[in-house]
């Protein structure tokens, strides 16, 4: 009996990292979807109509936007899990006091009870240059069991940061059983 959940877990957890392998590969350059003459420029674009849609969700959000001292705006995150998950999103691009400084990938890696896939767009706000510095060197950590809050009418209104960071993410198609940010970790590049 325990040679079937074993082989079942084993089976599981390849399709779980096959999907983290396949997520980096489909997504490896925005360039041909739209007659952009560069990646970034495309990332700029993908990321100011991300901006749109969050404060048209909820337009409480803009008080971050405003106040924040940095923030990544990441047009789409796409996740899949089978009791392993990985998620993978280029093209974030990021802000410093409302001028753009750069670009950020992220990738995670998660286990436990999870199923299914979505994609998603994130928003991470720094509030402080110390939050914002540890972002830009690879030092944000999220606990295992952080969540975002999802982007709805009103929801950014009764949230604050966290350790000077907060999170909100708008769903674009699918759906999972979970929705942390734990494990996240971003790659910054200067512009």
């Amino acid at each position: 009996m325990n040679r079937v959940p074993s082989r079942l877990t084993a089976v599981l957890a390849l399709s779980a990292l096959s999907l983290g392998a396949g997520l980096s590969a489909c997504s490896s350059t925005y360039k041909e979807s739209g007659g952009y003459d560069s990646n970034d420029a495309y990332y700029m674009s993908a990321a100011q109509s991300t901006i749109s849609r969050f404060k048209l969700k909820d337009p409480s959000i803009g008080k971050f936007f405003d106040t924040a001292h940095g923030y990544a705006v990441f047009p789409k995150i796409t996740k899949g899990a089978a009791g392993i998950g990985a998620a993978h999103g280029e093209g974030g691009v990021v802000w410093q006091k409302g001028v753009h400084v750069g670009f950020a990938e992220m990738t995670q890696v998660t286990v436990g009870a999870q199923l299914g896939g979505q994609s998603f767009a994130e928003v991470v706000f720094f509030q402080t240059p110390s939050a914002f510095e540890d972002f830009k060197y690879g030092r944000t950590k999220f606990a295992g069991n952080a969540s975002a809050v999802w982007a709805d009418s009103g929801s950014a209104a009764t949230n604050d940061y966290r350790e000077g960071v907060a999170v909100f993410a708008l769903p674009i198609e699918g759906a999972m059983f979970e929705a942390s940010i734990g494990g996240q970790e971003f790659k910054y590049r200067a512009k």
